[in-house]
């Protein structure tokens, strides 16, 4: 049985890339699709939100003098981008999939709604959230932030190159140590890198539990909906009752 009902999943631009810099792959987008498709099966509701790293990131140079806003505004497109391509995958897998854009473009997807996404939501269809929040200076971890307490999902799974959340950066160092679980206060005081600031401190004004898990190892998004121990959950600290004397 799952331990989860709903679920926010927070995927890089990035992994679209697959091994390359730059782009989607599309043998990359269908196997996470599978994969996707495959916990949606078990009844469980999935939100996305996905970034624009694989592309916006390959313009970036150009993008370097541009006005913030317009550079933020080209991110978010990049978004849609990328959301389209996993709709289309996860359709081809059988799951029924919308794609609720935050710039409205009636011929591309829907508009952000938020009560007709929990509505598709119910209906079993995967909602994937795209171009960020439509405001510039927010990130797509603070719109993922957003979506998942709009819609009322249970955690964010963050999906990450390692294993979870660590003292210093696995990839640089050796002797880095994995937190099982950590705090909001935590994260945020020891500047862990884990999400923008602004996504963590919302997510702990609103007791919004983060898993972070690594997407590499293939079935992690199962372990997580059926509560098997993955990854690094960022939550509140349990508060220690006080023992009578």
């Amino acid at each position: 049985m799952a331990r989860y009902d709903r679920i926010l999943l927070k995927l890089s631009g990035e992994v679209l890339a697959g091994g390359a810099a730059f782009g989607i792959s599309s043998e990359r987008v269908n196997a996470l699709a599978a994969e996707i498709a495959e916990v949606a099966s078990t009844g469980v509701q999935i939100g996305l939100v996905v970034g624009g790293g694989n592309f916006f990131r390959g313009v970036a140079a150009a993008a370097k003098n541009m006005d913030r806003v317009t550079a933020d505004h080209m991110g978010m497109l990049s978004t849609v981008i990328n959301a389209l391509a996993l709709q289309d995958a996860l359709e081809k897998a059988g799951r029924p999939t919308r794609v609720m854009t935050a710039i409205e473009m009636h011929e591309v997807a829907e508009p952000y709604i938020r009560r007709r996404a929990i509505r598709h939501l119910e209906k079993g269809r995967i909602v994937i959230f795209a171009a960020g929040t439509s405001n510039p200076y927010f990130s797509t971890d603070t719109a993922a932030a957003l979506r998942a307490l709009e819609i009322h999902a249970q955690v964010i799974a963050k999906a990450t190159r390692v294993n979870g959340v660590y003292d210093k950066d696995p990839m640089l160092y050796s002797d880095a140590v994995q937190y099982r679980e950590v705090s909001y206060l935590e994260v945020l005081s020891k500047a862990l890198r884990v999400m923008d600031a602004s996504a963590v401190a919302m997510c702990r004004d609103n007791k919004l539990p983060i898993l972070v898990f690594n997407l590499n190892i293939y079935g992690n998004i199962m372990r997580i909906v059926m509560g098997e121990p993955v990854g690094t959950i960022i939550t509140e600290p349990q508060p220690i009752e006080a023992i009578a004397t």
